[in-house]
């Protein structure tokens, strides 16, 4: 019986850790609208595969190692390990007939950043590369 009462209240704590883990990595100082407007572009541009592929090169000129590329997913995560662990996912999909949307999300360690300078840098540098790309310049 105490082994029991022992083994649910471990239980209990387990779970109860587990939702204060979630609520914490999923705590930001900002709104999620807020959020989703520094992360998201659309670019006009229905070439799905270059647009990875243009991702791929700007998070690495940014000094991200890239972790996993899905073209399948449209997707691309990468880390920056330079003094910190930043890790950021873009996503790219359709939006309409004539755009993508790109997406990108940053945690650093656990937590999601809501400071726009990461985000402000990753789109300066991509939107850069897509005019350059679209020019064919090199």
């Amino acid at each position: 019986m105490k082994i029991r009462n022992i083994v649910a209240g471990s239980l209990l704590l387990l779970v109860m850790g587990c939702q204060t883990s979630e609520q914490e990595l999923l705590k930001t100082d900002k709104s999620q609208v807020e959020l989703r407007r520094m992360q998201t572009r659309a670019f006009d541009t229905t070439d799905r595969e270059k647009t990875l592929r243009t991702i791929i090169a700007t998070l690495q000129d940014l000094g991200f190692v890239v972790d996993k590329a899905d073209a399948t997913l449209g997707s691309v995560t990468a880390t920056k390990l330079s003094g910190y662990n930043l890790i950021m996912t873009v996503t790219v999909r359709p939006r309409g007939d004539k755009q993508l949307l790109v997406r990108s999300s940053a945690q650093f360690n656990i937590q999601a950043v809501s400071d726009p300078k990461p985000y402000q840098d990753f789109f300066t540098s991509f939107s850069k590369a897509m005019f350059l790309e679209a020019h064919q310049v090199d």
